[in-house]
């Protein structure tokens, strides 16, 4: 079903305004870029967006809700292949660094960094990355502690900075990535995160468990 007009005229704005703000920066991307970017009015950008400040929460809500929704895919995925919570902990991993590539290749960059790099975050924008940045730290937390559940880790475990500890390791090789143009980067952390994981709730030899 084609979109009415009104709504594809606001997601080309969003799309160009995107792009802009990845390139340049949001601090740089004047309304007047976006209306040069599509041909377009000034008074068909205020109908969608009154400020620039709204069109940036609305850029940012449009960009959570893509991540949280490629999440919840991850989470079904990985609950669809594996029942036992070790495996499903491992292979939401995997399923990550087996998409590394296409972050890497396909992502323009990433608008939570953009934003948080520039500190123009306002109180409602703001919120709108906490909440999905929280949201990711909780659902991981979550396979954590499910692991947690059916084996004792071979070390201490707290499952919310052990969740850190795997965002912090896509976001840091996500950048490193990007800047040396090299995709493997983020896939073969992904890969050492999974492989730590994997160590540390594998069962512990009975030879072992009896000395």
């Amino acid at each position: 079903m084609t979109r009415p007009d009104g709504a594809a005229t606001r997601e080309r704005i969003l799309d160009a305004a995107q792009r802009l703000v990845l390139r340049h920066g949001f601090s740089a991307t004047t309304v007047d870029a976006v209306i040069g970017e599509l041909g377009i009015t000034k008074g068909a950008f205020f109908h969608h967006f009154g400020s620039k400040a709204e069109l940036g929460l609305a850029l940012v809500e449009r960009y959570a809700a893509r991540d949280l929704a490629q999440l919840r895919g991850y989470l079904e995925r990985s609950e669809r292949l594996a029942r036992d919570p070790r495996q499903r902990l491992v292979l939401f991993l995997g399923l990550l660094a087996e998409d590394a590539d296409t972050f890497v290749g396909d992502d323009p960059g990433c608008l939570y960094g953009s934003y948080a790099y520039e500190e123009v975050f306002g109180g409602a924008t703001k919120a709108v990355v906490a909440d999905a940045v929280l949201t990711w730290r909780r659902e991981v937390a979550a396979l954590i502690r499910d692991a947690s559940s059916v084996a004792d880790p071979r070390a201490a475990v707290d499952p919310e900075t052990l969740a850190d500890t795997v965002l912090t390791a896509f976001e840091g090789a996500y950048v490193l990535s990007r800047t040396l143009d090299q995709p493997a980067i983020l896939r073969d952390q992904l890969g050492h995160v999974r492989t730590y994981l994997d160590l540390l709730f594998a069962p512990v030899p009975e030879a072992v468990a009896a000395s």
